[in-house]
């Protein structure tokens, strides 16, 4: 089965996803199975990353920004403002896809493991992911 999650995002930065997709785990009444998401967009992407301390959260942010730089003199893609392209790069490094399994009724994630939107653009957006829950 195939769901769709609604996630609105304020800015740049990772937008924690986990508690949705339990919750659509426990709606469903999954105990064994598959959850795979996919974000339907080309300028945001997912993460599984430390869900306890935000200083990570912000590394990652400022890590990633300045690997991959506004403003640089190569982007002929500049239509759209100059985070644009930028966030395209961002999506192409990460990840627009995930699958995490299910077991006894849980996503089977570490301690301080949390699912992330991670928004790569600096205006608000409304972004729609899939979500495809395989059970036994």
């Amino acid at each position: 089965m195939t769901q769709w999650i609604d996630v609105t995002t304020h800015g740049q930065g990772l937008y924690e996803i986990t508690r949705t997709l339990t919750n659509l785990i426990n709606e469903n009444s999954v105990q064994e199975g598959l959850c795979t998401l996919f974000v339907c967009h080309t300028s945001c992407s997912l993460t599984i990353q430390e869900n306890a301390d935000p200083s990570a959260q912000a590394d990652l942010e400022r890590w990633l920004n300045r690997l991959v730089p506004e403003n640089d003199a190569l982007y002929t893609h500049t239509c759209e403002g100059p985070d644009d392209m930028p966030a395209h790069i961002k999506a192409a490094l990460t990840a627009t896809t995930l699958s995490i399994p299910i077991h006894q009724g849980r996503l089977v994630l570490g301690t301080w493991q949390g699912v992330f939107l991670w928004e790569h653009r600096h205006a608000s957006h409304r972004r729609r992911a899939a979500v495809s829950i395989i059970s036994e």
